[in-house]
């Protein structure tokens, strides 16, 4: 008797991980993983994101307008996991210290600003919001609306010389310059 609930468990956990492992996957297809990196002067940044198609969806907007992702409303900058950002040197973000480490990457996105947040809790899977205890740095970032249409959410890093660069996010007609400096 011992021997069948043992194995029938068994099975109900190989049944439960196989079905895990597969909506894991499919939700990948949709938003497939991508890696933005930085490495200059020594700094070795790293940003481990989702990147979640447009669709013919509005993106960002207002609520009543029914876009993908209202003004002022929590967005773990792109899809699935958190977004996971990691540096071995410290930084200024903004101006706001961020001391070398791993953070996940969040934000508010308003029509003209963004709130980004940089959190210390970063193994997260899924919309949930992080505790802000965990917020590092929070910084407001100038938003522009009119940049070339881009599909796929995409993170990328612009060099502006050997201790400055831009992390850039880019989606549909908004693009959101993140400067960070390098720190000795």
């Amino acid at each position: 008797m011992k021997q069948r609930v043992l194995i029938g468990i068994g099975i109900g956990l190989l049944i439960i991980i196989a079905g895990l492992t597969y909506l894991r996957s499919a939700t990948k297809k949709h938003s497939p993983a991508a890696i933005a990196e930085y490495h200059l002067s020594g700094a070795d940044i790293t940003v481990n994101y989702c990147q979640p198609y447009k669709k013919g969806r509005l993106v960002f907007g207002d609520e009543t307008s029914g876009a993908l992702q209202p003004y002022g409303k929590y967005w773990r900058v792109g899809a699935n996991e958190a977004t996971l950002f990691s540096t071995n040197k410290n930084l200024l973000i903004n101006d706001q210290y961020l001391k070398a480490g791993k953070y996940s990457v969040y934000a508010y996105p308003g029509k003209d600003s963004w709130q980004i947040v940089f959190s210390s809790d970063f193994d997260r899977w899924g919309v949930t919001q992080p505790d802000p205890k965990d917020d590092v740095v929070k910084t407001n970032v100038l938003a522009s609306n009119h940049a070339p249409l881009q599909e796929q959410f995409t993170v990328r890093f612009d060099t502006i010389d050997s201790a400055n660069v831009n992390m850039v996010l880019h989606w549909d007609e908004t693009e959101v310059t993140i400067p960070m400096t390098v720190q000795d």
